[in-house]
């Protein structure tokens, strides 16, 4: 056996690295293929992947700052130009084309995704637009479900058609038929999320997979609510967008995103002609790369225990005659369907709803529950590890009228919860139940003072 140290670090770097027989070649091989397969654990896949070392031999990978990069010899630039010298040779040219630290951090959420290839770009939903806008030109049409994050919702149904001369229909995802129905010779993509943001509808990913692919059409699913949880392409999905902004960072400390999918579908994004990343230029910074690349490798075990206080809360809420909509409660219409679709260990999800049916309502549970006894702080994202609240109708989903809020079953007082796990379940659990015994005194006693007044 060779001794650690007399390995070289290229020599060390090739030990670790499990399967990484794709080193040689241009831009062609950009990631590391992970096999396919129903039920499949992320956190092995993770754990598989390629391991970057640092620049001197550290244990972390180094963060290459650089948005430019030299050459020894004239003759390679024209050589890079030309494609036959590639970032997986070590070959850079400018950190808006690949940067060794983001062309890393793909590396791993490609592996996540089990996917051949991945990008992560500035922003959650500048994955989604320039996804979309690689796979649609000028006259397309898409199919979407109207439960959808606020962004993408007005991303399809207002931007696209003004700019771009694409049109979107959107439709009951849960409607095989209706969905089909929808479908025209000039669609080219169906989108989705797995867990929708914020009424938590569950996708049949597998099913609306096939049904797009009926129709020559990409699947493009946003998977945010639900990493290492379920796995859209092991289920038949093109591509996976995600915000690296929740759950992969985990500290609402950055902002980014990832698209995962195809290694000829994220190459065309990189074209220098008519690539939609290369040309819109929705470039990761290095840094927020390094910090997401240090926080994946314990997502799974973060995810865990979010979906494990969150179907506790849950169940308690329920039982203290609340209405709570979470997908881990039997009665949640898509419950059998996620519990079918999931990687096995990790839970339904890190988000619930308390439908409090009025925006004063809501608003006063969140004020309790901040300002009175500190289960957790009124705020729009998720993925922290303090619980976050917000009234979606009034906030991240305003963007969707009030009449297609009310035909999505987007209920004014709809309270959106990102359960944390700072703190002991029990300490947050008291905290709760003495917001709501709060509120309960205060609803007693108004009948009263409008009486006396």
């Amino acid at each position: 056996m060779t001794p650690e140290n007399s390995l070289s670090l290229p020599e060390k770097r090739q030990r670790y690295s499990e399967g990484d027989d794709n080193h040689d070649g241009g831009t062609k091989k950009m990631a590391q293929s992970v096999v396919k397969k129903p039920r499949r654990d992320p956190a092995e896949a993770l754990a598989s992947a390629r391991h970057e070392f640092g620049e001197h031999g550290g244990v972390n990978m180094s963060i290459e700052a650089s948005a430019t990069f030299t050459v020894m010899e004239p003759e390679t630039m024209s050589r890079m130009f030309k494609g036959e010298l590639g970032p997986d040779r070590d070959f850079f040219i400018y950190s808006r084309h690949f940067n060794p630290t983001v062309l890393n951090l793909g590396r791993a959420m490609a592996a996540l995704e089990a996917t051949e290839a991945a990008y992560c770009t500035a922003s959650g939903l500048s994955a989604i637009s320039s996804v979309l806008l690689q796979l649609c030109p000028s006259g397309s049409h898409i199919v979407a479900s109207p439960h959808l994050y606020g962004g993408t919702h007005a991303l399809l149904s207002s931007f696209l058609p003004r700019s771009c001369n694409i049109t979107t229909t959107f439709v009951d995802i849960l409607k095989p038929d209706v969905v089909r129905a929808a479908f025209k010779p000039n669609t080219r993509v169906l989108i989705f999320e797995t867990i929708s943001n914020p009424t938590l509808v569950v996708a049949d990913v597998a099913q609306l997979s096939s049904i797009a692919r009926e129709f020559g059409a990409s699947t493009v699913v946003d998977n945010t609510f639900a990493p290492m949880i379920v796995s859209p392409v092991s289920l038949g999905a093109d591509v996976v967008v995600h915000s690296l902004t929740k759950y992969a960072s985990g500290c609402a400390d950055l902002i980014a995103g990832a698209v995962c999918g195809p290694e000829k579908l994220i190459n065309s994004m990189m074209d220098v002609n008519e690539g939609a990343l290369m040309l819109l230029g929705p470039s990761m910074d290095p840094k927020v790369a390094f910090e997401i690349a240090g926080r994946l490798p314990h997502l799974g075990l973060r995810m865990r225990e979010h979906c494990r206080r969150a179907l506790i809360y849950a169940t308690r809420m329920r039982e203290l005659g609340l209405k709570v909509i979470y997908p881990g409660l039997p009665d949640h219409p898509q419950h059998s369907l996620l519990k079918q679709m999931a990687n096995e260990g990790y839970g339904f999800g890190g988000v619930l709803c308390v439908d409090m049916e009025t925006v004063e309502r809501a608003n006063r549970l969140m004020h309790f529950l901040q300002n009175c006894t500190q289960f957790g702080l009124i705020a729009v994202s998720l993925g922290y590890y303090e619980t976050l609240m917000s009234c979606s109708g009034s906030s991240t989903s305003s963007e969707i009228s009030p009449e297609e809020r009310e035909k999505v079953g987007l209920s004014p007082g709809l309270v959106r919860m990102s359960i944390g796990y700072s703190g002991s379940l029990e300490q947050r659990w008291a905290q709760f139940q003495s917001a709501i015994n709060r509120i309960k005194q205060e609803e007693q006693k108004r009948p009263a003072a409008l009486l006396t007044s």
